[in-house]
């Protein structure tokens, strides 16, 4: 079993689909945090099978709920003095910027590099976000 050190603070990004801990990882910008990250590949789930973990150390301030859009399965556990003091369940939030983007050709994101890539929620039982520029489809997990 392999044993990666406990957290005193920080944030564990749980039950991510396996293999999707590096999408994440970028998603987020951790590369760009001054603080230790884990990331944990493959590990041993009776609900999943297999699942990736993220150990992020230390506080820092980023809206988690935008995973949910990515995979909405994922946990959080919200670490304080080496104790679990909080549990989260993404909920889908009503737009996303910068988190997935449009893969239609015409869209004007696709001419105008610089525009950021928003997206609405139009169906939140089926997870679906829509293109606030041309109206395409993005199903999420």
């Amino acid at each position: 079993m392999l044993n990666i050190g406990g957290l005193n603070e920080g944030v564990v990004i749980d039950h991510i689909q396996a293999g999707g801990a590096m999408k994440i990882y970028e998603y987020l910008n951790l590369e760009k945090l001054d603080c230790s990250v884990a990331i944990i590949k493959n590990a041993k789930s009776n609900k999943m099978g297999k699942k990736d973990i993220i150990k992020i150390e230390g506080p820092f301030d980023i809206d988690l709920n935008v995973l949910g859009v990515l995979d909405h399965k994922i946990t959080i556990n919200i670490i304080r003095d080496n104790e679990i003091v909080e549990k989260k369940k993404l909920s889908l939030p009503e737009t996303v910027t910068g988190i997935i983007k449009c893969k239609n050709p015409r869209c004007i994101t696709s001419i105008e590099q610089e525009l950021p890539h928003s997206f609405k929620l139009t169906d939140r039982e089926k997870r679906i976000y829509r293109c606030i520029y041309c109206e395409s489809k993005f199903k999420g997990k």
